[in-house]
């Protein structure tokens, strides 16, 4: 049985269920720091588009990204609980830990390209569904899903330059 939103609001718990989003959030980008280790030296050892961005530039767009990405779900979970959208949230966070490994460190570029295709449409998945209960928290997720887009774009451009 669902809780009122009204009922959310208020007290401890709100707080413990952001700081459980947040760990796993910080679970995903601890999983992904620790398959990127030395990726800075890999990324600039690729072959790569002339648009692609300098390697530490992703770690402060990550970061804000996590942030928002934790942020939106706390704010889904006020509107709806622990429903489909939250399992939708949940399953573009495992994705999105997926990635680093299967690209910096089994250096699968087109498999990893397969799965930041399905991360893609896992977040959009999830915008839609929190769309729904959730402008706010749908638009916290705009700036990921953009990135994704990017990084996507970037991950074939390298994937076919180094084939």
């Amino acid at each position: 049985m669902r809780t009122t939103p009204e009922n959310r609001r208020h007290g401890a718990r709100q707080w413990w269920v952001l700081a459980g989003l947040g760990a796993a959030v910080l679970v995903a980008a601890a999983l992904g720091n620790l398959a990127a280790v030395g990726a800075a030296a890999d990324y600039s050892n690729l072959e790569q588009p002339a648009w692609a961005p300098p390697s530490w530039l992703f770690g402060p767009v990550w970061t804000i990204l996590y942030v928002m990405i934790a942020f939106s779900g706390w704010l889904a979970w006020r509107q709806a609980g622990f429903g489909p959208e939250l399992g939708a949230w949940g399953v573009q966070l495992v994705l999105n830990a997926a990635w680093t490994p299967i690209f910096f460190a089994a250096g699968w570029y087109g498999l990893a390209f397969t799965e930041i295709v399905l991360l893609w449409l896992a977040v959009g998945v999830t915008v839609l569904l929190f769309w729904r209960i959730s402008r706010a928290a749908a638009a916290l997720l705009l700036p990921y899903w953009a990135w994704v887009t990017f990084a996507a774009s970037l991950n074939y451009s390298v994937w076919q330059l180094n084939s």
